[in-house]
């Protein structure tokens, strides 16, 4: 583990190297963002294909239903006829799970490449690394110790947070038109209801984009800039690979909009 550290803690400070030119004593938190960017780059093909499988899984949304009604006595038969009709429309109900599931490896490495004193046993360099002076290893606590809300620190987790909250708000928007554009047919159990608490955990699903702010202030900074940067990939992203679901809603809603006024 620790010659894997100490490859990973090397990645990363060839990459500095390599942006020192452009971002001077920024340029490890440089690297951390390029690091995401590469890593968000490779499983972008996943991501691609996790859109495609949720449209055909909404565009199944219908025949789940009739499923549902039809063996809401038989769950054992209702759940084999939902799989068989996954297998048939080769639709993965995990597929969506994969982009994120391979990203957790590479913020776990930065978490503790950044929390760790040694690495390989010799003493963590990238630890005296810092961006606008807020040390790389440091959290937000560290920062409120050391000079307040409004201290040179602390202004820079002001800045990752007003990021964080517009992301957050641009995904919220997003969830809601997308879930607008394509209602999920609810849960049931064995006696064909709606599952107790899946219609409040939907209406939450929206703001588990603000919940990326807990995230920011615990972690460690270096592992905080990982996440600010692959939130507001997956916003634009997300806004990108489903821009089509979008504009057929906004295209319906204007259809309607005008029937009603005529």
């Amino acid at each position: 583990m620790s010659a894997f550290m100490s490859a990973f803690a090397n990645l990363v400070g060839s990459l500095a190297d390599l942006l020192q030119p452009l971002f001077h004593g920024a340029s490890t938190a440089a690297a951390i963002v390029l690091f995401t960017a590469l890593v968000r780059l490779a499983v972008h093909p996943l991501s691609r294909a996790a859109a495609r499988g949720q449209k055909a899984r909404t565009r199944l949304q219908p025949q789940i239903a009739e499923l549902r009604k039809k063996h809401g006595k038989n769950p054992e038969r209702m759940q084999k006829a939902i799989m068989e009709l996954h297998a048939a429309e080769k639709v993965s109900p995990l597929s969506g799970c994969l982009p994120s599931l391979l990203q957790m490896p590479a913020f776990f490495l930065l978490y503790h490449l950044f929390s760790s004193g040694s690495i390989g046993g010799e003493p963590n360099a990238l630890l005296s690394h810092d961006l606008l002076g807020a040390p790389l290893g440091g959290r937000w606590h560290d920062a409120l110790a050391a000079g307040g809300v409004f201290g040179g620190n602390g202004l820079v987790y002001l800045g990752l947070f007003a990021l964080v909250l517009a992301v957050a708000t641009f995904s919220y928007r997003l969830t809601r038109r997308q879930m607008a554009a394509n209602p999920m047919t609810p849960a049931t159990g064995p006696d064909g209801q709606p599952l107790p608490g899946m219609g409040a955990m939907v209406k939450m699903m929206p703001l588990l984009s603000f919940a990326t702010l807990i995230t920011v202030a615990v972690v460690p900074l270096a592992a905080a800039l990982y996440v600010v940067t692959t939130t507001a990939w997956s916003a634009v992203e997300r806004a990108w690979l489903y821009r089509d679901v979008y504009r057929d809603r906004d295209t319906a809603a204007s259809g309607g909009a005008m029937a009603t006024a005529a």
